[in-house]
């Protein structure tokens, strides 16, 4: 369970970006969003080399 203290003075909108900052980090969306459907491994491991080749190539441009 995520945990906000709301200090004295600080506006609901500062607080509320606050806990959505931290409900992000724990990646629970993620986590969901992936549970939604199954994907088989090969294809999972396509994904994280496209992704990787992908990253790759504009690290290459950047230099």
């Amino acid at each position: 369970m995520i945990i906000i203290n709301v200090k004295e003075g600080e506006s609901l909108d500062k607080a509320l970006k606050r806990f959505k900052k931290k409900f992000e980090k724990t990646g629970v969306l993620r986590e969901l969003r992936s549970r939604q459907a199954f994907e088989k491994k090969s294809v999972a491991r396509r994904n994280v080399v496209k992704k990787a080749i992908y990253k790759q190539g504009l690290n290459q441009d950047v230099i």
